[in-house]
């Protein structure tokens, strides 16, 4: 079926960042066939729909590229105790933080799994979200692992949305292997990763002095690589231990967090490829006070994405919006960095940037229609959703009175 979508305000986040006062685009079988200005529609074409936006604004279904949605239980008792001063760290070697989670993760069955993540996701879809990333990282063993993995599958067979799944099984050191990071990271090189591979889109980890070094998270890169699964890497988030170079020496998809990253680790992303992802709301929940160094990602040309990092520790919340709101008045990214960082520069963090992020002949049809008047209204509003109409793959998924 040929749908034409009229009378929009465009802001295609394609190569050209084109906005179009009023555009259309014409949709086949889910996927875009052209965008443009409404009077240079194809003449000879026939849509058997049309679809009136109303002069509403058109994006990109926005992408959430970081992750940690699928858990059990919460954290709210840490919270409290980081308000009252104790640091993120030091709640870790505590033996709480992630391995709190992971003790819950590893009781709970996968259809708990399921049902206590889908609210999250829910969230994230209400704001126009069409494609998100999902990690594991909270079983730290392999069936724990594998099952997080298909609770990811299941929510996405289960909604509209595209999910990238990544394997974080170095998130953390396992109780069970306490004192011993590098067979841990041997386990999950040559024996966990040849049997979800097939599970999953790319391999993570969390480089940091709390968890794994650099070394080891190279050598578990080098086993992902080797199996043919692009990588993407936690780093610099509390401290500088030189996971951006690894990032780089391997060709990330994504290096995210960032706050303690150089002028040096700048330029490594930028000759890589590797998109910056920037997690405000964990800056914020953390309350961290060192910046990631926006100025010379700009610099050096590095893409920078904004996503949620929705997690039950450092960033309790399931709101993309909110994310972006933080990343402008956080770390002091523009309308436009953010927008492309929730679309093009997000899909290019997941390996999708061919797919989607874009409102671009070729591309899959999501959309995200905003009742809104001009496109700084997003990075805005905080606690307050003006998204109107999701679309996913052609299809209207969700409308809403805005």
């Amino acid at each position: 079926m040929l749908t034409l979508w009229r009378n929009a305000r465009i802001a295609a986040c394609d190569e050209h960042a084109r906005v179009l006062e009023r555009g259309a685009v014409l949709v086949r079988d889910g996927s875009i066939e052209w965008v443009g200005d409404e009077r240079d529609v194809p003449a000879g074409l026939r849509p058997e729909r049309t679809i009136e936006l109303a002069g509403r604004w058109l994006t990109p279904g926005l992408i959430d590229c970081h992750t940690h949605l699928v858990f059990a239980g919460q954290r709210a008792a840490e919270f409290a105790r980081r308000t009252s001063g104790s640091s993120y760290a030091d709640i870790a070697r505590a033996g709480g933080g992630i391995l709190s989670t992971v003790r819950a993760t590893r009781a709970a069955s996968e259809d708990e799994l399921v049902e206590q993540s889908r609210p999250r996701l829910q969230s994230l879809l209400a704001e126009g979200v069409t494609t998100v990333e999902i990690k594991s990282g909270y079983g730290l063993e392999l069936e724990a692992e594998a099952r997080m993995l298909r609770a990811a599958r299941r929510l996405e067979a289960e909604h509209p949305v595209t999910v990238s799944a990544s394997l974080l099984a170095a998130h953390a050191l396992p109780p069970e292997f306490a004192g011993r990071a590098d067979a841990y990271i041997d386990v999950v090189s040559h024996e966990w990763l040849p049997v979800l591979a097939a599970d999953c889109d790319a391999v993570d980890a969390y480089c940091e002095d709390i968890a794994f070094t650099a070394a080891q998270c190279d050598r578990l890169f080098g086993a992902a690589r080797a199996l043919g699964l692009p990588v993407r890497l936690h780093a610099e988030q509390l401290s500088n231990v030189g996971g951006s170079q690894v990032a780089a020496r391997h060709e990330a998809q994504s290096c995210d967090h960032l706050e303690h990253a150089t002028d040096a680790d700048a330029a490594a992303l930028a000759r890589a490829g590797t998109v910056a992802v920037m997690l405000p709301v964990a800056f914020y929940a953390l309350a961290e006070k060192q910046l990631p160094p926006i100025e010379a990602f700009r610099r050096h040309g590095v893409p920078l994405a904004v996503a949620s990092d929705c997690n039950p520790g450092s960033a309790p919340g399931a709101s993309l919006l909110l994310a972006m709101n933080m990343a402008r008045r956080l770390f002091g990214l523009t309308s436009e960095e953010v927008l492309l960082g929730v679309t093009r520069h997000a899909a290019h963090a997941l390996g999708l940037g061919q797919q989607r992020g874009a409102i671009a002949a070729g591309h899959a049809a999501d959309f995200a229609a905003w009742s809104i008047d001009s496109l700084d209204e997003l990075g805005y509003w905080a606690g307050f959703n003006p998204c109107s109409m999701v679309v996913k793959d052609g299809a209207i998924v969700l409308e809403r009175n805005v």
